[in-house]
């Protein structure tokens, strides 16, 4: 059997489209966060809504989409070790679990997003506009779920290029038609505030849909014809999902948690914290790319047992995202400004962002390893460990770090802290994982 080749052209081969085809999503949020955020009356309260809604609908892609990675993970491995034929009718089973999954969440949400946002002190137009944009939006969720599990098995079969071309045409399609639903076309469209983005995110998301199905189905041999009995692999799916799931609920909690008390600062808070969150939500996926590629690859090397290059494929990924980061922090130093004039022109809401936003370059770096190992682990099938992780960085480094700075008043720099804190937990406790379980087996 060859050895799975990690050179530095492999790498980016599957890196570069993972990185386009990964920023599609906080693309669809930023692109509803500027447009609204600029509209003339109500720009404020309709961003506050985007960034609200963005970070709860962020959890449940999160939290569900986790299953992109428990798919890609047993599609590598199995690829590695030769058993790929084995697999017969996993995939159609994977997808349909993840559409199953996708509808239970979206009727146990539905009747309840006034309550929901509430708790994330939503109130007056802000609370009104959330429930405008959530109620439209809400319907592209199975829709990107399903979009995700095909991501899944396209990555699991060491493919980037096909989920690139669909992301990257949902991105561009969801960019025009923000500005031609939200501002109105003279004479052809009439202005539909943030109900129009909510729209023009559920088109694009239905377009990705249609367009991953036909890829699927024209670029492997993936049948989605349901048979029985299940595969002894939904098991592990399930397995992996279910700890993914907990692990996610931990992560959203933060997520949340910093929105919810940014929205508790006032409306010029919670527009400020959703344009550097877009901005963090952006580099994370951008970063992502690389961790992609380690994830692909990294699975299939267990799979063949090549501990040897499974560490040196580690080591790459991880210096090519701190370079990513370094660019990136650059990029930000540089078009700091104009960054925040994009999403908003309200004097007070970009003093507080212009304030604060050295934190998301601070954040960067930490970014850079602790997803990057992430996405390693995960194609190690490593799940439970990351849950592990995920729960100690919430309960006893985001939580303490966000409260503490809550009762010091440090604002939206006290929350942005106990991001880093978060992230930097993580990183560490992944480089100490692998190095005890991982180096050890190189050489057997």
């Amino acid at each position: 059997m060859l050895q799975t080749d990690i050179s530095f052209k492999r790498i980016q081969q599957l890196a570069i489209p993972a990185i386009i085809s990964g920023i599609a999503e906080p693309v669809l949020s930023a692109t509803d966060a500027a447009v609204v955020g600029n509209i003339k009356e109500f720009g404020i309260e309709s961003l506050a809504a985007v960034g609200i809604v963005g970070s709860f609908l962020s959890a449940l892609i999160w939290i569900l989409g986790q299953t992109r990675s428990a798919i890609s993970a047993i599609v590598s491995q199995n690829l590695g070790a030769g058993k790929l034929k084995d697999l017969n009718n996993f995939p159609a089973q994977a997808i349909y679990f993840n559409i199953a999954l996708s509808i239970i969440v979206l009727f146990s949400t539905y009747f309840f997003v006034e309550e929901i946002f509430k708790l994330l002190n939503a109130e007056g137009l802000i609370l009104t506009f959330s429930i405008d944009y959530y109620n439209i939006r809400v319907w592209g969720f199975p829709l990107t779920l399903f979009t995700f599990a095909v991501f899944g098995l396209f990555r699991g079969l060491q493919n980037t290029f096909w989920p690139m071309i669909i992301a990257t045409i949902g991105a561009a399609l969801n960019i025009g038609l923000d500005f031609a639903l939200v501002y109105g076309i003279e004479g052809y469209i009439l202005p539909m505030g943030i109900k129009g983005a909510a729209w023009a995110s559920l088109v694009s998301q239905a377009v990705m849909a249609i367009m991953a199905l036909i890829f699927l189905l024209k670029k492997t041999e993936i049948s989605l014809k349901l048979k029985f009995p299940l595969h002894p692999e939904i098991k592990r799916l399930v397995n992996m999902s279910f700890n993914l799931f907990l692990r996610s609920v931990a992560l959203n909690t933060a997520l949340i948690l910093a929105t919810r008390e940014a929205a508790d600062l006032g409306k010029e808070y919670i527009a400020a914290h959703t344009i550097a969150f877009n901005i963090w939500i952006f580099t994370a996926f951008f970063i992502d790319g690389y961790g992609a590629a380690g994830n692909i690859l990294g699975g299939k090397l267990l799979g063949e047992r090549n501990y040897s290059s499974l560490w040196k494929l580690t080591k790459k990924v991880n210096l090519y995202n701190l370079g990513v980061a370094a660019m990136l922090v650059l990029i930000g130093l540089l078009l700091y400004e104009p960054l925040g004039f994009l999403f908003n022109k309200d004097e007070k809401v970009l003093s507080i962002f212009y304030g604060m936003f050295f934190m998301v370059l601070i954040c960067l770096p930490f970014n850079a390893l602790a997803f990057t190992l992430d996405s390693i682990f995960k194609g190690l099938g490593e799940m439970g460990y990351l849950r592990n992780v995920l729960l100690g960085a919430t309960v006893f480094g985001f939580i303490p770090v966000l409260y503490f700075s809550k009762y010091m008043h440090w604002g939206l720099i006290g929350i942005w802290a106990a991001l880093i804190v978060w992230v930097a937990y993580r990183a560490v406790a992944l480089l100490i994982k692998f190095r005890r379980k991982y180096i050890p087996l190189i050489g057997n």
